[in-house]
């Protein structure tokens, strides 16, 4: 029987159609096959520059007063972009790592949110699974399907916090180098209170990822200097940087104040509110959470802070949030193990 011209040139495509689709799952294979010989050859520290023994705030790096230009245009949520005054102030010249926060949690016997169950009042939706104590968890999907949602590549996993950061089996031994994740802004504010500090604020924390520098920086690109995902979000990292996920602390060269792993990484938390755009700047007290009636509409029952900086799971095709003018809401009661911190101090420069 002869077959029409429509029939074989339709049989053509699904034939060139099969081809592409084993030859994606055959690349999405030894991608992962690569990065898991990767991880297994990263570095677990990297050198930091020596601290002089009469250094006013060892660890701490100064950052000095000056004028921001607060915000981006990239999203919405960065504009408008704002002039903000900022003092001069202290700043942990990395983010927390997990050996600072243990000895924290050693003197305090705090338990982080994350190693809590779940307020089921303020999440009355939740299925019991999600309601023991727990994490959200990067885990790299082989393949997508539909619209690619983010519930592809991000699950929780009861038992997952700052200890086990990829939920129970996994381990931060070895690893006390790497910045502390899955914690809270309730977690973060209380290592801060114990080294009598606080978080940074939006506007601080933007001005020293600027490097102290009023002008808006040509970040818009992929940072060279950074931790940050190279190739096909999230199903393929080439690790062109060095690492496939969380780096230790310190492995990039520092900015012009000296200051670490400002962009990429882990995101920081700051003590800021969030609101939906920069139209209200809303400064939180140093030491205190917002109370529920600061709250900005739709912010949720929980309430939300400022993110900033991005993390390793920054790409060009998703996120772009590798720039010191970028922001996103964090939930205050969601531990998420590509989120971490650092804290200021207000004291006199050197």
């Amino acid at each position: 029987m002869q077959l029409s011209f429509f029939t074989v040139r339709t049989r053509l495509w699904l034939g060139l159609l099969a081809v592409l689709v084993l030859a994606l799952a055959c690349w999405l294979w030894w991608s992962a096959q690569r990065s898991e010989r990767h991880l297994r050859q990263e570095p677990l520290a990297c050198a930091l520059p020596v601290v002089a023994s009469d250094a006013p705030h060892p660890g701490m790096v100064w950052v000095p007063a000056g004028t921001l230009a607060l915000g981006d245009t990239v999203y919405t949520e960065e504009s408008p972009v704002r002039q903000v005054p900022v003092a001069g102030f202290w700043l942990d010249r990395t983010e927390v790592t997990n050996d600072e926060f243990a000895a924290f949690v050693k003197a305090s016997a705090y338990l982080t949110v994350a190693e809590r169950a779940v307020d089921v009042a303020a999440h009355p939706e939740l299925p019991p699974a999600m309601r023991l104590p727990g994490a959200v968890v990067f885990v790299s999907p082989t393949s997508l399907s539909g619209q690619g949602s983010p519930t592809q590549w991000w699950r929780y996993v009861a038992g997952a916090d700052w200890r086990h950061p990829g939920g129970p089996g996994t381990s931060i031994s070895g690893r006390g180098a790497f910045p502390v994740v899955n914690v809270t802004i309730e977690d973060a504010q209380a290592y801060a209170r114990w080294k009598g500090r606080t978080l940074p604020s939006e506007a601080q924390w933007e001005w020293a990822a600027r490097g102290a520098k009023n002008q808006a920086l040509p970040d818009h690109e992929q940072p060279a200097q950074a931790n940050t995902w190279q190739g096909l979000f999230p199903v393929a990292n080439s690790a062109d940087d060095g690492f496939v996920g969380l780096a230790p602390v310190g492995c990039f060269a520092p900015n012009a104040v000296g200051l670490f792993d400002m962009i990429g990484n882990a995101w920081e938390l700051t003590r800021d509110a969030y609101t939906p755009s920069h139209a209200v700047l809303v400064d939180q007290t140093p030491s205190d959470p917002p109370p529920s009636s600061a709250r900005p509409a739709g912010a949720g029952p929980v309430g939300q802070h400022v993110i900033k900086g991005g993390s390793f799971l920054c790409a060009p095709n998703y996120c772009m949030r590798y720039r010191a003018g970028a922001r996103q809401a964090q939930d205050d009661d969601l531990a998420v193990s590509h989120l971490g911190f650092r804290t200021a101090l207000v004291a006199p420069g050197p």
